[in-house]
């Protein structure tokens, strides 16, 4: 059977994909999505480890003060579409929301659950048809979108929203189908590459305290000259090829030129102590140890695994006895556990990323609508561009105000 002509076809059942299929609907548009895989907005339901921070309760300029990349690109979309009009959105769509610290917006219930069937029943009820298909290409009509082409048929419409999320979790389909269809038509892709991603570190000591996750920790990133790149509070993972954990992940965005600049990272392994206090208790516990090696002292003080590697940088010999070890060798061990070294050598592969940075190159796309300047009628929405932000709610808020933007804009009938 043929298919009829839709207001809009969207490519990609996501978060920016669906918001957007919903309120293109709700103005009275007749609209498809496309997702490729048996479930719509799969990313969705496993953000925040499964409880969603939808969004970041703060004023527009912060929220583009956290958008490293492109920030100004999206100035409108986040002024039309802000963090408190997400809130009401989601609200009135019968999902209570709490604000926890850093301004991170959660559902009261912890489940992302709520946030994909809310969105899901939003499309429902406005109408929204929903097809199991991957895009292949997008057809063109004098140069215009004109709709979508996949293996079991065409889609035509009036209007193409690219909605294909990046390359980050491509379990969940986002693989990189976006790119290629922007591509295809034109359109420049900067190098998609990871962020919010683990980092590898050099050397194998991480590895040698893979498992080990210190809690209440302060990290600090310095660039090659010197200069702070980052600093954070809390929790970390060491793994077998370098760090990870909700720290070092936010650090990971700070870091975004591997090719020309080297990073060190340092880790305050006793924050709460200053290098004085953290003396005297080294010196209580070697003189209840007395009679210890160094290696068999600290077990009191540092995680079992961490040890051999903190004693081995402080170049102290691992088997002097503690009741000989000299000031300047204290000194030594205290400069390692206030500032532990990790030389890191690069970031981890884009799958494993939590988002994508880079994509369609925004210079190509109309800030005030997300269509187009060299498609008319091809629209763009979420992680797809060449924009992200840091942890905290805001790469979601991207999403939904791009999408908000673009469905407002779409029309049935191009002038």
């Amino acid at each position: 059977m043929k298919n009829t002509t839709s207001d809009l076809v969207v490519i990609g059942g996501g978060a920016a994909g669906m918001m957007a299929a919903g309120l293109a609907a709700r103005r009275g548009l007749s609209v498809t999505v496309l997702e490729k895989t048996a479930y719509t907005c799969r990313k969705l339901g496993i953000t925040g480890k499964g409880r969603c921070n939808l969004t970041n309760d703060c004023a527009v300029r912060e929220v583009i003060a956290n958008i490293p990349r492109n920030g100004k690109f999206l100035y409108s979309a986040v002024t039309a579409f802000p963090p408190k009009s997400v809130m009401e959105f989601f609200e009135g769509l019968g999902v209570p929301l709490k604000t926890e610290r850093g301004n991170r917006v959660f559902p009261v219930s912890d489940r992302a659950g709520d946030i994909v069937e809310a969105l899901r029943k939003f499309c429902r009820t406005n109408g929204v048809r929903i097809i199991h298909e991957g895009a292949v290409d997008i057809l063109l009509d004098n140069g215009a979108a004109a709709g979508v082409k996949t293996a079991k048929g065409e889609y035509p419409a009036k209007n193409v929203l690219i909605a294909t999320g990046g390359l980050s979790y491509p379990v969940t389909g986002s693989d990189g189908d976006g790119y290629r269809l922007a591509r295809k038509l034109g359109h420049n892709i900067v190098p998609p590459r990871g962020s919010l991603v683990p980092l590898e570190a050099e050397g194998d000591e991480c590895g040698r305290m893979q498992g080990f996750a210190p809690k209440n920790v302060a990290i600090k990133v310095l660039d090659g000259k010197g200069r702070k790149v980052y600093e954070d509070f809390g929790e970390m993972l060491f793994t077998h090829f370098g760090v990870s954990g909700p720290m070092i992940l936010s650090a990971s965005a700070h870091m975004r030129d591997f090719e020309n600049e080297s990073y060190t990272l340092y880790i305050d392994l006793k924050p709460a102590l200053d290098t004085e206090t953290l003396d005297r208790r080294i010196l209580r516990d070697f003189e209840k140890y007395k009679n210890r090696d160094l290696i068999n002292a600290l077990n009191e003080l540092l995680g079992r695994s961490m040890i051999p590697v903190v004693v081995e940088k402080s170049g102290i010999p691992p088997h002097t006895q503690v009741n000989s070890v000299t000031r300047e060798q204290r000194q030594a061990l205290i400069g390692v556990i206030k500032a532990f070294p990790v030389k890191i050598s690069g970031p981890r592969p884009v799958e494993e990323a939590i988002v994508t940075s880079g994509g369609v190159d925004t210079r190509e796309v109309d800030p005030r609508t997300m269509e187009s300047k060299l498609v008319p009628g091809l629209y763009f929405a979420g992680e797809v561009l060449d924009a992200d932000g840091y942890t905290g709610g805001f790469n979601l808020q991207i999403a939904w105000s791009t999408a908000y933007i673009a469905a407002r804009s779409v029309e049935k009938e191009r002038v």
